[in-house]
């Protein structure tokens, strides 16, 4: 029996990415769906979906990511990040299927002046950030067969993004002003996308194999090696697509927004390396291909 493979929040960057990745587990055959298809806060859309085609993943994409909105959008994010989560948590333990939910470095305060690690203590500093904590322990609480991953500064050619945000603004201004004082680590989705690929075929095999899965669940870090401010980031960008806008290193003080960012919040990706087996590649490398996947669309 062929097993199905759920995918919410198919139209984002993530989700568009693993559209594109389907082939990396060609023995399961895969659901996409977006707010048109399923409206998570409905019970019953999740229960008819649930029992018509039996699960083993779930794996959830979907989110509230609008950071500076969620700071006066609260009762919006926390519908979407975490009460939709809880339901979906539970839907899927009573289903018997394993939930790979994505989360966020925002869950960190950015205080630490080192790696953030999976068993370093949540503080978030935002409404986005509190609502993904939130539905984190939703997922811990209701669905023991859950793997969580926290990934920090997701771009891809997909979606809207700091990539896409960068090479307009740089086709239109000679200069721009970009924070230097926030550090973490861009991420490729396509990188993750593959990710999670391998870590549901992983699974799926071992299954198949009647081999113990517990050893696996848990909540993991991925985001690409390599640290960077917002301001190496958008570097990078102009250097590699061969623009000549110049960027100014500013610190956060002059460029305010509602919501606050974690100051550091470089994620430890140990665990996922050493459990899964996974090669992870430089963000300046994974940079490289998005601008050749963009150009390619042009």
């Amino acid at each position: 029996m062929t097993d199905n493979i759920l995918i919410i929040g198919a139209n984002g960057q993530l989700g568009n990415e693993m559209k594109d990745l389907i082939g990396m587990v060609p023995q399961c055959n895969f659901l996409f769906t977006d707010r048109e298809q399923l409206d998570l806060t409905q019970p019953q859309q999740l229960k008819n979906l649930f029992e018509k085609h039996h699960f083993s993943f779930c794996i959830n994409a979907a989110a509230y990511t609008a950071v500076d909105k969620a700071e006066t959008e609260v009762s919006t994010a926390e519908a979407v990040n975490a009460t939709a989560v809880r339901l979906l948590a539970q839907t899927c333990h009573q289903h018997n299927t394993i939930l790979i939910h994505i989360s966020t470095d925002f869950v960190f305060d950015g205080l630490k002046n080192h790696w953030y690690n999976e068993t370093d203590e949540p503080a978030p500093i935002s409404i986005y950030g509190k609502t993904k904590w939130q539905g984190e322990e939703a997922v811990r609480m209701e669905c023991p067969r859950h793997i969580i991953l926290r990934t920090a500064w997701l771009y891809s050619k997909y979606g809207n993004n700091f990539v896409k945000t960068m090479l307009r603004l740089g086709k239109e201004k000679p200069l721009l002003s970009v924070v230097a004082d926030q550090i973490g680590t861009p991420t490729y989705a396509r990188d993750l996308a593959k990710v999670i690929m391998n870590i549901t075929e992983k699974l799926y095999q071992a299954h198949h194999a009647q081999q113990s899965l517990t050893s696996y669940f848990g909540t993991y870090h991925y985001s690409n090696e390599g640290t960077a401010s917002w301001y190496d980031f958008a570097t990078a960008i102009f250097e590699l697509a061969h623009y000549q806008t110049v960027v100014k290193p500013i610190p956060t003080t002059e460029y305010p927004t509602p919501a606050v960012r974690p100051k550091f919040s470089v994620l430890d990706k140990s665990k996922i390396k050493n459990t899964f087996g996974v090669n992870i590649p430089n963000w300046r490398e994974s940079l490289k291909k998005c601008l050749l996947e963009l150009q390619k669309g042009e």
